[in-house]
């Protein structure tokens, strides 16, 4: 049986605000560290039936930034979903709530602009 392993590692400041974030895995195919300014993992515990966390930003993380991180976990979360389930009718509707929740940050964003 093979053994893969991902490492995080996570520097913060004095107030345990991420600084910086990058990781590693094994089957990557390279050996040098990435560097991320944000992650989100999640793990499922089937005896607790409960979703386990972490979701860490560093500080340079700009709004805009997070705005298309969300989007793209949306659609990429919507595509597993189909994948593992055969409901594609219910992935779409999951990709159609990405592209509206992008749209409406996209438009905000315009308002926030003309207004500075």
């Amino acid at each position: 049986m093979k053994k893969s392993s991902i490492n995080i590692q996570v520097t913060t400041d004095e107030n345990r605000v991420p600084q910086s974030i990058s990781w590693q895995a094994t089957d990557t195919g390279s050996a040098k560290e990435q560097q991320a300014k944000a992650m989100m993992v999640s793990f499922w515990d089937g005896a607790e039936k409960a979703a386990l966390r972490i979701d860490l930003w560093t500080k340079d993380m700009m709004v805009d930034e997070m705005a298309d991180f969300f989007y793209q976990t949306m659609m990429t979360m919507a595509d597993t979903y189909s994948r593992a389930t055969k409901y594609e009718d219910q992935g779409e509707e999951m990709k159609s709530f990405a592209k509206d929740f992008y749209e409406k940050f996209k438009s905000r964003q315009l308002k926030d602009n003309k207004a500075n």
